[in-house]
């Protein structure tokens, strides 16, 4: 069985029922970026509501809550709680109530899936919708940020990095469809399991189309498509030949290191034979780079040349800008000097865009995937139009260095309550710490959403009823029903509109 899911929070969170007090019924919070640790990046991308309510609201809470008898899960969370936080006063009365209703008495309003939201702008709220259980909606405050914080933040790192490679598209007179798969995910290695890779690899799934991370495209299957039946019988479908991600044929160095270094040549031919067709990617520097570049594929260039397909060729260690575009320090007309793809255009050539930059022959290709960052890549691409080549002669293989080397704080989220209901009246609340720089001030009261003159997505706070109903926060949840569903599909439009 899975982790319990009422007991997926912190101990600090099972007593706040009695700390609000006895006249409080409704509790209403949103979830925020409240700022950014990047500069320039002032937008966060929506990702992963629908996966967090099925698998956990719904699955999660059936699975280990519902369908087991109600006095095997109290005893349970009366163990959870007595065996480490001492013999207390909580009692397990509200956690049987639940079990009795059936369901979870939330609602949550969001923008839609994909939206690139404003810091500061609440991407979405929770309120309990049954008087008895306003202690429900901060209750799973903290597996919601656990579960939502990556998706988002992996999204948004991928739309900053597939915005970089579109405009060096444009600048180099590249071709701006191949974006789709210049961006490569080579995550999953170095993430915290196999979720949150999967988590991390619907962000990149939804601004590029090449991934090697298969729970991924399995979570976008089984999460936003494929016409998955929930138990409210709402069907979400994809297109039959919809793409959500695809690969391409690749060595690793125990491939090469298997056919030895006096044999690399050798290796190569088998590898063209094995495929003679097609996109095939080989690690290149097993042992000297430039003997490859230089040596073995010139004397191969008849064999890859007749291919109906492309040989791709991977370095993964040294420095990845020097390495692709060539090292200024390096003796003058060295192969170390002139880097990947000048070597490449030496052998292969190509052709020259529109704006002037040569582009390999469709035959060859690059790919670098060892420690890329926003920063890296966007060395690589400048580096290689100041030498006249284009942005589409190199695929990025981003890897955990990059959607790994962030934090639920990379945006500051935070899922923080404005408004709770009071002896029957609607009070808004709000914290604005004095010692604080500003960054933890939170609304205050009911929220609206809205878009101004120039489209741009804004916050009404203390909101009126009509403009909460005029707000394009949408009720996509409620008492444990979906009442919108995306399909991946849909998502990635909103994200790349």
């Amino acid at each position: 069985m899975s982790p319990s899911t009422i007991l997926s929070t912190d101990f600090y969170k099972a007593d706040h029922r009695r700390q609000y007090g006895p006249d409080i019924t409704r509790v209403y919070s949103n979830w925020t970026s409240r700022g950014s640790r990047i500069p320039d990046q002032t937008d966060v991308v929506l990702l992963g509501l629908q996966y967090f309510l099925q698998k956990y609201m719904i699955d999660g809470m059936q699975e280990t809550f519902f369908s087991r008898p109600v006095g095997q899960v109290c005893e349970e969370y009366q163990h959870r709680l007595n065996g480490s936080l001492g013999p207390n006063d909580i009692g397990t009365d509200h956690i049987r109530d639940l079990h009795e209703l059936g369901y979870v008495p939330l609602e949550f309003r969001a923008l839609p899936e994909g939206t690139r939201v404003p810091c500061r702008v609440p991407m979405l709220t929770v309120e309990n919708t049954h008087d008895d259980f306003f202690w429900l909606t901060n209750y799973f405050e903290t597996l919601m940020s656990s579960v939502l914080w990556m998706p988002c933040t992996s999204a948004t790192t991928a739309w900053r990095m597939r915005d970089l490679l579109n405009r060096a598209a444009v600048a180099t007179g590249s071709p701006t469809e191949f974006v789709d798969w210049q961006g490569h995910d080579f995550s999953m290695r170095g993430m915290a399991g196999p979720e949150a890779a999967a988590m991390s690899g619907i962000g990149h799934l939804l601004y590029f189309t090449g991934t090697d991370t298969i729970p991924a495209i399995e979570l976008v299957e089984q999460y936003y498509g494929y016409g998955i039946n929930r138990p409210n019988d709402n069907i979400i479908e994809l297109p039959n030949d919809y793409l959500i991600g695809g690969s391409v044929a690749a060595t690793e160095h125990s491939v090469m290191c298997a056919g030895e270094q006096a044999n690399e040549m050798e290796t190569f031919e088998r590898l063209l034979q094995l495929y003679p067709g097609g996109i095939v990617s080989v690690v290149s520097d097993t042992w000297d780079l430039f003997n490859v570049l230089t040596e073995i594929l010139p004397k191969l260039k008849d064999q890859i040349m007749g291919r109906d397909g492309k040989l791709v060729i991977r370095p993964d260690s040294g420095d990845p800008v020097m390495i692709i575009c060539g090292d200024p320090s390096a003796p003058i007309g060295s192969p170390a000097h002139k880097g990947v793809i000048e070597l490449l255009w030496e052998t292969f050539g190509g052709t020259t865009s529109a704006t002037g930059h040569r582009l390999l022959d469709p035959h060859v290709g690059a790919i670098y995937g060892d420690s890329i960052t926003f920063e890296r890549a966007d060395a690589i691409l400048t580096n290689l139009y100041r030498k006249g080549f284009g942005s589409a002669n190199v695929v990025f293989g981003i890897g955990s260095f990059t959607y790994q080397y962030t934090t639920r704080d990379t945006f500051q989220f935070a899922m923080k309550s404005t408004s709770v209901r009071k002896n029957g009246v609607d009070v808004e609340i709000f914290k604005n710490p004095v010692t604080d720089s500003g960054m933890k001030r939170s609304a205050k009261g009911r929220v609206s959403v809205v878009r101004d003159e120039d489209g741009v997505l804004s916050l009404i706070d203390q909101a009126t009823p009509e403009q909460e109903a005029m707000s394009l926060l949408q009720s996509v949840w409620r008492n444990g029903k979906f009442l919108k569903l995306y399909t991946f599909e849909d998502v990635r439009r909103v994200a790349r509109s």
